[in-house]
Formats: structure tokens, sequence, C-alpha cells
């Protein structure tokens, strides 16, 4: 079990990386601050994520974190600290955003599936962070919320994420009423796969990421990246690329192997290529 602090300050480290075998845990580590998305924890998480996708023995991450909120967005205080810029925070802010939505970009660009275990709150981008994952086990202590609107600032990166995981009405009441959405609601609308006892989402999320690493590595990937691809494609352009993507992946040695295994009713001996 290897357990590593990522982007250490000078009291604790922000991010918490402890690797389970084949499965990155990944935990945010500010709960005097609830979790908030800080530029040092930004860039940790970022970190993160790119030494993962050049790790081949990392096959499934979970992101977890510390305290009784997940993530309540953006460190404000800190945004708020630069209104004496000399540009008013403009720059700063575009900084910070930017950074933002290259972090979360980079789950998605990661070839290995990502689950969020929600513990409590999820707000603002810390919700699109949930909406960001590729999975999202929630405990039914959580919740959701993209509350913007209510301190004047409108949720519009979050809506990027949550308006690809929700329907559009769903998502435009989240973001419009800045209401909190619970789990089993969060569950109904599409944010999260699965609501569990409180204290049981860790758990959960690991046995997602153990069915998913008993997969072949190479193929997930394959998968994945396909799947966010063809999702912003119409529908015969979607389908022209799965073809190839199909036919790429019949060339694979773990789909020529996964294919015999079955007609031979044995289980798979994958080599991840």
């Amino acid at each position: 079990m290897n357990i590593q602090a990522a982007r250490t300050t000078a009291v604790d480290p922000v991010l918490l990386r402890e690797d389970r075998g084949p499965i990155a845990v990944l935990t945010l580590n500010r709960p005097a601050t609830r979790n908030s998305l800080s530029e040092e924890l930004l860039g940790a998480l970022d970190d993160a994520f790119l030494a993962i996708a050049a790790n081949r023995d990392i096959c499934a991450v979970v992101l977890a974190a510390n305290g009784p909120v997940f993530c309540a967005g953006h460190d404000l205080k800190e945004l708020a600290g630069r209104r004496s810029d000399p540009d008013g925070g403009r720059a700063y802010f575009r900084h910070i955003m930017t950074t933002c939505s290259t972090m979360m970009q980079r789950i998605v660009a990661l070839p290995q599936p990502v689950i969020a275990a929600v513990q409590g709150v999820a707000a603002a981008a810390g919700c699109q962070l949930v909406a960001t994952c590729d999975l999202a086990v929630a405990s039914r202590a959580a919740s959701f919320a993209t509350p913007g609107v209510d301190i004047g600032l409108f949720c519009s990166t979050p809506m990027v994420a949550l308006s690809r995981n929700v329907s559009r009405k769903h998502a435009m009441e989240m973001l419009l009423t800045g209401d909190v959405v619970s789990a089993t609601d969060a569950a109904r609308i599409g944010l999260v796969n699965h609501v569990v006892e409180p204290g049981a989402e860790h758990g959960k999320a690991l046995e997602l990421a153990g069915k998913i690493v008993s997969k072949s590595s190479h193929v997930i990937g394959i998968g994945k990246a396909a799947f966010y691809r063809q999702i912003e494609l119409p529908l015969a352009e979607a389908y022209r690329y799965a073809a190839e993507v199909m036919t790429e992946n019949m060339m694979a040695r773990d789909a020529e192997e996964g294919i015999c295994a079955f007609i031979e009713k044995r289980d798979p001996d994958w080599e991840n290529r």
C-alpha cells in the first residue's frame, strides 16, 4: 500500500494519495475550509491526475474527501482577496477558472475511470467535480447544489459538467434557484449512480473500482475515450466513429483473448494491450 501526499502546505497536505493495488484513492484534505478548491488544491489535483495518467499500474481512481463536506466549491476568500489587484482581480479570476477547467478536463481525458465518493455537501465547483467524475457514489447524508445565484455569481463553469449529466430542465432548476438537491434526488436525475448509508460511500466506490480493475485496462481506456467523444457527435457521425473504434478494439490482444475465453468458457487472462 503506497501512501503519498501532494503539494504539502506548512501544516497538512491539501491532497492525499493512497494506492490500493491498481486503485488510486485521492482524498481532498482541506476540511477546515470545507475542501474548497484553492489554487494549491487545484494544482495538486492536476498534478495527481497527470501522474496517474502515465501510470499503467493504476486502473481506477476513487476521489474522496476528509471532513463533513465533500467540496464547497472555489475558495471565495482567496478570490475576494485579489479584489485589491490593479485590475480588480480580473487576471487572477481568469487564471483560477482556466486552471479549474483544465483540471476538470484532465479527469475526462484520464484513461482510468474516476469514481467520486461523496460523503457530504458538494456545492458549486464541488458539484461540478462530482459531475465530471465518470461515476459517483453518494451517502444519504450528501447533498448537491449550484448556489452561485445566491451570491451574485452564476455557476457557469459548473453548468458545463452539470448539463452534460442531467436533463436541461433539472440543470436549469439547480442553476437558477440554487436549491439543494438530496442524494436521492441526485440519483433520480442522473447526477450520481448509487446512494448508500452514511459511511458506506467509500466502500461502495472501492467496490465499483474493484469491478472495473478486473477488466482489461486497455479496453476500459478505449471505451472511456470513445464515450466522451461520441456523445458530442451527431448520431450518424457517432455511429461511424464508434464503428471505427470497435474495429480497432477487435484488433487488440485482449479482445482476441476475451472472445476466445468466452467461447472456451474460461476466465480471460488480460495483458492490458
